[in-house]
């Protein structure tokens, strides 16, 4: 599950990367937090989430930046750029740092700001190394499109940091990247975003590196990595084949198949469904058979409801949907998962399916740990169970009955899964199977009640399933799921430790005291303290502790330190340092380094760390500050909110939210005579906003809120934006 999908982009809004290396512990764009928390939340969490024995996956995108500039745009447009009819050459990307921290918004400050892995003009399309803009590689879809080909570098005309840049920077810089992201995560494996639109040549670059060059971090040739293909079967297969079967991607040709069950209100041939398959789904890697393929129901993009004040559905963004929508209310929305559970590949489960957020009013302020705040689709919950405790994917995948009311699929001597997309008819076939004569099967689904069934000597056995109203036993609908008696809950998540690795170095991190104040390398003739970041760890649990230095001549110094401010274990020495520390109580961890002698010279340096965090958040968990305090006056929104490229032929608008309280905002777009062209109701979050409003050339020049006082001139909030439906 995509830990980024519960609080994705509002319809129009897409979560696009502007600085690689910022995890939320920067104060740049006017604010820290990322919407996942600020960097040491989100070390938390993945540890939090590996204390429970869930792999982390994360979500990467590789094909595009966006939100070149300062808070105000500031420094974000290169004059020297070529034009690509869509980004306002705002091409400039700068980066706060620790040596450089945002003292101000004017572009003095953000063009000398060198925070790792700048980029300029010429790393994106078009640029004298690739000069297109045509084909899926090269075409803009949301923001500065990324170029990997090896001529694709060179300066920025207006920055003051300018570091000189060589061939294939683009590819080499985000290879690093990864690296170090996995090192300082610790995630497991990695959903990639819109891999149509960049070179598979790079993603195949990325994930071997990932898997096979991340030194202690490697993923292994097993590592879960899905990409988002957009296609056929043949062109997804082909993909994979071009990526040398280092990932899989979203069925998209299956979710066709999905999405008819649903659409064709029972009139859908489900006997078909197995044909929409892609071919690729399993690979034999070394003797380990890997499900790369992920067949899905709903994800982020084909899944944009409108929404009211407090998140309750009130209609439906089907202009903006990748593919259309299966509503989760929709009484087949139970068998549609049924058979992507039962069908080749690893499944994901949609945060919004399992999780009814749709008309509770509780969307922005519920608690995670309350049933009633957030309570889960019974149906669901019970194929999950199923899935993990009847242990599918350990059988072979078997089709054993098509029928146009009814499939069946046995995952051989594990179980079998009838679905009906009938409303209001049992569907009850007899089917081979590979049980062994004489085993009594009980279907697990609940909807059968007790009875139970025993396979035949000739190994056949009767399959009953509901339909989909709901009026069979537990109110399931149309699935059932049959395994011998007897099998309990046996799948045990293992609690597992989790390590991460922190780079103290003058380029990352940040000494703003709006910032974290973790990063900067340890200073020459200083024995000045510097923070790499925090933990959070179990009472009673180990910390293991490792200090790499660059210059293994000099002696340092490094040290856990606790919420107290307390040193309560250190080391000095030349070298690599090794330590560790068990805590008497829960809470967080300081790890810091410094220079042990005044004759030292400067030097970057890395602290890993080992830690076992509580499996449970302790305390009260509520939605964020942001999202409960009282919407925003119309006149305190507009002195909030700034718009840019301002003016601009842009294809899309920034707005940026200085305040920390997520808001409604309606955006009304008129033309160069006044006349309303666009109306559309955005959720602003703090912070940067892209928005692309679903219009076409010519576009305006000008675009007010209706949260906007009328006293502020229509001239005085201009943007150019135009929406495009996304593309895989």
């Amino acid at each position: 599950m995509d830990a980024a999908e519960h609080q994705r982009p509002q319809p129009g809004q897409r979560l696009l990367p502007f600085d690689n290396y910022d995890l939320g512990d920067k104060y740049q764009k006017g604010f820290l937090n990322t919407r996942v928390g600020n960097k040491d939340e989100l070390l938390r969490g993945v540890a939090i989430l590996h204390a429970n024995g869930i792999n982390v996956v994360q979500d990467i995108v590789l094909n595009h930046n966006d939100g070149a500039g300062s808070a105000n745009g500031s420094g974000g447009q290169d004059p020297a750029a070529w034009e690509d009819y869509s980004t306002s050459k705002y091409k400039n990307f700068r980066y706060v740092s620790y040596a450089t921290p945002a003292t101000d918004e004017t572009a003095a400050n953000y063009l000398a700001r060198n925070g790792r892995f700048s980029k300029n003009w010429q790393n994106f399309n078009p640029n004298p190394g690739n000069n297109s803009t045509s084909g899926d590689w090269n075409q803009i879809l949301f923001g500065p499109d990324i170029s990997y080909y090896s001529g694709s570098y060179g300066q920025s005309s207006n920055a003051t940091f300018n570091p000189a840049q060589s061939a294939d920077y683009m590819r080499n810089k985000n290879r690093e990247w990864l690296i170090w992201y996995k090192k300082q995560v610790g995630f497991d494996g990695v959903r990639l975003d819109a891999v149509k639109h960049f070179p598979d040549f790079a993603t195949e670059d990325f994930l071997y590196n990932l898997q096979s060059s991340a030194g202690w971090a490697n993923g292994g040739a097993t590592m879960f990595a899905v990409g988002e293909w957009v296609g056929s079967s043949g062109q997804m297969d082909g993909w994979v084949a071009n990526v040398q079967n280092r990932a899989g991607t979203f069925d998209f040709s299956l979710r066709n198949g999905l999405y008819s069950i649903v659409s064709g209100g029972g009139n859908f041939d489900l006997g078909s469904l197995p044909g929409y398959q892609q071919g690729t789904r399993v690979v034999n890697i070394g003797g380990t058979y890997v499900h790369r393929t992920v067949p899905f129901v709903n994800n982020h993009d084909t899944f944009r409801p409108q929404v009211d004040a407090t998140g309750n559905y009130t209609g439906w963004n089907t202009g903006s949907e990748l593919a259309p929508h299966i509503d989760p209310f929709d009484p087949r929305l139970s068998p549609t998962y049924a058979a992507a559970l039962a069908l080749d590949g690893s499944p994901q489960i949609f945060f919004e399916d399992l999780f009814n957020v749709g008309n509770t009013g509780k969307r922005y302020s519920h608690s995670p740990k309350s049933t009633v705040d957030l309570p889960v689709r019974a149906d669901l919950e019970n194929l999950i169970w199923c899935h993990q405790n009847l242990h599918f994917k350990d059988g072979a995948y078997k089709v054993r009955w098509q029928a146009a009311d009814h499939l069946v699929i046995e995952r051989s001597t594990k179980a079998i899964i009838g679905i009906n997309d009938n409303f209001s008819a049992w569907q009850n076939s007899t089917v081979s199977c590979d049980f062994a004569p004489g085993t009594v099967l009980k279907d697990y689904s609940g909807a059968n009640g007790t009875a139970t069934v025993t396979v035949s000597a000739s190994q056949t056995v009767a399959i009953n399933t509901p339909p989909c109203n709901g009026t069979a036993a537990s109110g399931r609908r149309g699935y059932s799921v049959w395994a011998p008696t007897g099998i309990g809950t046996n799948y045990v998540k293992t609690a597992r430790t989790t390590t991460q690795e922190w780079e103290l170095a003058d380029d990352l991190g940040d000494k703003d005291s709006r910032s974290l104040g973790q990063g900067g390398q340890l200073p020459a003739a200083s024995t000045a303290v510097r923070k790499a970041g925090r933990i959070y760890v179990a009472s009673g649990k180990t910390i293991s502790y490792v200090l790499y230095p660059t210059d293994a001549t000099r002696s340092l110094s490094v040290a856990v330190v606790n919420s107290a401010g307390t040193v309560v274990s250190s080391l000095t020495g030349t070298g690599t340092l090794t330590g560790s520390y068990t805590t008497p109580a829960e809470g967080w961890y300081t790890l810091r380094a410094n220079n042990a002698s005044t004759t030292n010279p400067a030097q970057r340096c890395f602290i890993k760390a080992t830690y076992m965090p509580p499996a449970v958040v302790t305390g009260t968990m509520t939605g964020r500050r942001d999202a409960l305090a009282p919407a925003a006056t119309p006149e305190a929104l507009v002195d909030e909110v700034s718009v840019f490229p301002n003016p601009t032929t842009s294809e899309r608008i920034d707005l940026v939210l200085q305040s920390g309280r997520q808001q409604n905002a309606t955006v009304r777009l008129h033309d160069l005579t006044g006349r309303l062209v666009h109306e559309e109701t955005v959720r602003l979050y703090p912070g940067s906003n892209e928005v692309r409003l679903a219009v076409k050339r010519p576009w305006s020049r000008a675009c007010t809120s209706s949260r906007y006082p009328s006293s502020k001139s229509a001239a005085n909030w201009p943007c150019d934006s135009i929406s495009q439906r996304p593309l895989g």
